[in-house]
């Protein structure tokens, strides 16, 4: 299975964010989208970064004016981009292997969407269990 059939399942809308935007500018996105992370973007172009729950709650313990910083100050990059033709299979073991929860999609030099490592579980299940189907199905069949 590609990532570009998950893409199509879940859909391809995105959120980013500038670099220079305040992290509590980011803080209000994540919460009024129900959202783990956002696609840092200068200029619109190309991931820069991403900012994710977990690097606010990482730098908030250590800086407790992190709301007050820049996005670029707390953010994660470089930032591992997928594409559509890539394997979940072979995605799922970069995520894991690399410890992040979020991979933006870019295909001709711009964004296509995102997933998450529960996207891509999600959709190896329902897969696995349409073989499962299948196979029973031969089986009584024979």
């Amino acid at each position: 299975m590609k990532v570009s059939a998950v893409l199509a399942s879940k859909g391809n809308r995105t959120f980013t964010i500038e670099p220079g935007a305040l992290v509590e500018a980011a803080v209000a996105t994540l919460a009024a989208n129900n959202i783990g992370a956002v696609i840092v973007v200068a200029g619109g172009g190309l991931p820069t970064g991403m900012l994710s729950e977990r690097d606010i709650i990482r730098k908030l313990a250590s800086d407790p004016s992190t709301l007050e910083r820049t996005v670029d100050e707390v953010m994660t990059f470089p930032v591992i981009c997928g594409s559509p033709d890539d394997d979940v299979e072979s995605v799922l073991r970069t995520m894991t292997a690399e410890r992040f929860r979020h991979l933006p999609v870019v295909e001709g030099g711009e964004i296509v969407g995102m997933v998450t490592i529960g996207d891509l579980v999600k959709a190896q299940l329902a897969e696995l269990r349409g073989v499962a189907a299948n196979l029973e199905t031969r089986l009584l069949e024979s």
